[in-house]
Parts: structure tokens; sequence; C-alpha cells
């Protein structure tokens, strides 16, 4: 069980931690399966009325730990790794406590769309977010860009995802992918205010109004979580990812056909 991703109760308030601070809290498979543990927990835990997400050190998590690739115990293809992540993740869906994600520093790739998954991100100033993946020949994978679409729009989501520029903190204030912006020292102290002042609410008024929100927003995440499962496993095979691999491997600029 790592203790990289650690899950501490205290009343009526969760929260998880993203502890790998050496790698600005990149995620390998053992934190991924620690997390899906987390979140099932959480859904046995009807005493817990609100939930914080946050990370320790510089940043709240630069994604996937790309020197952790391959290294799990377990050999899964592709698909399966990415079919067992949707599982994992698809568990936020299903908790009646909403997640408050406190982010600062960096969130990339697959953590700043878990994060989008989740109900409200508070960001300190310093925070920026990033989508790399097509500059890496593959897409983003994890239901966030659905509900990044939700919040921002095309132009926006196809800006983010396609050129993979950073935004920051105010960019993502103007366009609602966060709700608050507050100085660093203050993030962790808001958050908490904010699960707190959830978790203070009837319980059932909670639940409900969540499930509301949800069943305006869910169906569409669900169904580009499986246009992606799709796309993804096309990617892994094409004739163009074979060339970039190709190319890196020759020190030559790589030549794409689109198949």
């Amino acid at each position: 069980m790592s203790e990289k991703v650690r899950l501490e109760v205290d009343g009526a308030v969760a929260t998880i931690t993203n502890d790998n601070p050496d790698k600005h809290n990149a995620f390998d498979d053992e934190m991924d399966q620690r997390l899906f543990e987390v979140l099932a927990e959480l859904r046995t835990r009807p005493e817990v009325r609100a939930v914080i997400w946050r990370g320790e050190g510089r940043s709240f998590s630069s994604g996937r730990d790309v020197s952790a690739l391959g290294g799990g115990q377990v050999a899964l293809t592709h698909h399966e790794l990415m079919t067992r992540g949707h599982r994992g993740i698809q568990q936020i869906f299903d908790l009646d406590a909403p997640i408050v994600v406190a982010c600062h520093g960096w969130s990339i790739g697959a953590s700043f769309q878990r994060a989008l998954l989740c109900d409200i991100r508070i960001a300190s100033d310093d925070a920026r977010f990033m989508l790399p993946e097509v500059g890496h020949g593959v897409i983003p994978d994890t239901g966030g860009v659905g509900r990044l679409f939700q919040i921002c729009g095309h132009g926006v989501a196809s800006d983010l995802v396609l050129t993979g520029r950073p935004m920051d903190a105010a960019e993502a204030y103007a366009h609602g992918v966060v709700s608050r912006v507050v100085p660093r020292a203050e993030l962790d102290a808001t958050a908490r205010a904010v699960a707190e002042q959830i978790a203070a609410a009837p319980a059932v008024t909670v639940k409900v109004a969540r499930r509301v929100i949800a069943h305006l927003a869910e169906p569409e995440i669900r169904s580009s979580m499986a246009e992606e499962l799709i796309g993804q496993t096309f990617i892994s095979r094409s004739d163009d990812a074979a060339e970039r691999r190709a190319a890196l491997a020759e020190g030559r600029p790589p030549r794409y056909t689109g198949s």
C-alpha cells in the first residue's frame, strides 16, 4: 500500500493527499491503485460529508510518472490499463460526498483531468494547468476533456488540447475551470472552509443536489471516456505511432501520414 497517497478522516471531512513531492506528485501504478482504493473506501464511509483532495510540496500533481511506465507488477495491455483507470476514477461519480480539489503549482495531464471530474476546484495564485498529451502522440484519455468542454466550450478546450499550452490560475478562473483563486498560503485553509461548509449542510440535501448536477453532466463524460478508450487504443497501433517511435529512435523528424 503506497504512502504516496494518504487518506485522513477528521470528523465529517476526509482529506486525500498526493505525497510524492520529489516528483511534483507524479502518479505511478502503485499510486493509482491506492487512489482507487481510497475512493472505494470513501464509498463505504457515510459519515464523510465532504472530501478535500490536495498535494504536498510544489504541485498538486504533474500527471503521470513517465519513468515508471511499464514498471508495474502485472503486465497489462494499453487497453486494459485504460479500462482499469476509467473504472477506478469513475468511482468519483458514485460518492455522496462532494470533492473539493486544492490546486497549486502544476496540475498536468491525467491529474488535471481527474481534478476536472471532481465537484469544486480552488486554485492558488501560482497554479498552472496543462494537457500535453497530443505533443507526445496520444490523446487525453481520463475523461477530463469532456468536463473541460462542458465548462469552457469548444474553442478553449481545443486550444488547450491541441497546443498543450499552459493555462494559469487567472485564465482558469476566467473560464470557470476553477471557482476561486487564493494566495498560496491560504489554499489549504480555504479548501477546508469550503469542505466544512458543505459538511455542515443537511446530508440528504447535499447528496440530492450533487445528483441533480451529475445527471446534467455525467452521461456526456461517460460517453467521452468510452470514445477515448477506443481512440487511444487505435492510436497506439497506428502507423503514425509507429513512425513517431521510429523517428525518435533514429533521431530524425517524423513523417506522419494520418493513418
